[in-house]
């Protein structure tokens, strides 16, 4: 007997074309209230699937398996229908720019006329700092050779001047790494030794040290970091990893999170005094994210454990039932629940985590928060 999530995916999914023709792109032109004290300045967005728009949706061979952000359930909460974020509605960094006076950032490998005077997101479902993490994806060192395509193409538009003031006084709001520690936890599981976890490690952050300096070098100034989070906590991971949970979460993932954090607060610090101008934020995504997991109820969730949208253990996997070809759970209101998916928060967690990021305490986020960044000239 059909699931009553598969009989409701069929419904909206013959719908979904005329809410495609209704809705169109128009949502990245969406601007509810915002910050009326912040001076317009562009929004550029690196990172993973926790900042992916929709670009995955525009590479080649995708596979609905690889990346289900195009089929219901995807969206339900704000957009109604699936536009290619891993969330029921807005990630993160549909908020902050919300807040910094910014319309939404479509993905930039959309099809549609170009105009990077907002910013441009370049990130990418999947992608790792490093290129060998998913080849199929848009790594780091890809992601910032098409920045530098946007950087000479704004050249072109405003003339170098006007271009450098644009890109110097933007925000570039970073979220990196998780996913190539899911690829060593992966190969290596418990049986990585200290000296082997070091080692990759440091391979990671000395990528993204690169990648940094050639946003420095293109103009940019103001860096934000999401640092990596409760990796072992994620419902597909506790799925994935059952075995291995201490305290309710996979503790080979959470240490990898905890030392990748560690080493990288020491290079952004060390990058601040080496290159003039250079100002940057860490948000301490591990605890605030951790925090709402152990403790759903004190941010006003039911459920911090399992996935909205899944099925197995913890809901950990095939939200939308791989396009509706195998059953899967669907929860009534994926606002009471920290996981949307099982790697993925859910829109009301994401406002949240977005608040934090904007305008947190320097403990949460610093040392400058991300509304100081754009505030600084």
């Amino acid at each position: 007997m059909a699931s009553l999530s598969y009989i409701v995916y069929v419904l909206v999914s013959l719908l979904n074309p005329i809410s495609y023709l209704l809705y169109g792109h128009d949502q990245f032109n969406y601007k509810p209230a915002h910050d009326n004290e912040v001076q317009k300045k562009a929004l550029f967005v690196f990172g993973d699937s926790l900042f992916d728009p929709g670009n995955d949706q525009y590479l080649p061979n995708v596979t609905v398996e690889d990346y289900p952000a195009t089929t219901w359930p995807y969206g339900e909460t704000f957009f109604h229908h699936p536009n290619g974020r891993l969330s029921d509605g807005r990630i993160v960094p549909d908020f902050i720019a919300n807040f910094a006076n910014l319309r939404m950032l479509p993905p930039y490998l959309q099809p549609d006329p170009k105009d990077f005077t907002d910013g441009a997101s370049f990130a990418s479902a999947g992608a790792g700092v490093l290129v060998e993490t998913d080849p199929g994806t848009i790594n780091l060192p890809l992601q910032l050779s098409y920045f530098k395509n946007v950087t000479e193409l704004l050249q072109e538009q405003l003339g170098d001047e006007e271009a450098k003031k644009l890109l110097g006084s933007a925000v570039y709001l970073i979220s990196m790494g998780g996913n190539d520690y899911f690829t060593f936890y992966a190969k290596y599981q418990e049986n990585a030794t200290e000296s082997v976890q070091q080692e990759y490690i440091e391979i990671v952050i000395g990528n993204l040290t690169t990648a940094l300096q050639g946003i420095y070098d293109l103009g940019g100034r103001k860096i934000a970091f999401q640092n990596a989070g409760p990796l072992g906590c994620l419902p597909h991971a506790k799925q994935s990893y059952d075995s291995h949970l201490v305290r309710g979460c996979v503790e080979g993932l959470q240490s990898l999170a905890r030392q990748h954090n560690k080493a990288l607060a020491s290079v952004l610090k060390e990058l601040e005094s080496q290159l003039p101008g250079f100002k940057y934020s860490i948000f301490e995504y591990y605890d605030a994210l951790g925090d709402r997991v152990l403790n759903p109820a004190k941010y006003g969730f039911t459920d911090g454990t399992d996935a909205c949208c899944g099925r197995g253990a913890y809901r950990g996997s095939d939200c939308g039932g791989l396009n509706g070809t195998v059953p899967y759970e669907l929860c009534s209101n994926p606002g009471d629940s920290v996981w949307f998916d099982g790697g993925h928060t859910s829109e009301r967690a994401n406002r949240q985590l977005a608040q934090l990021i904007w305008s947190g305490t320097p403990n949460v986020t610093g040392p400058y928060n991300v509304k100081q960044l754009f505030e600084q000239e």
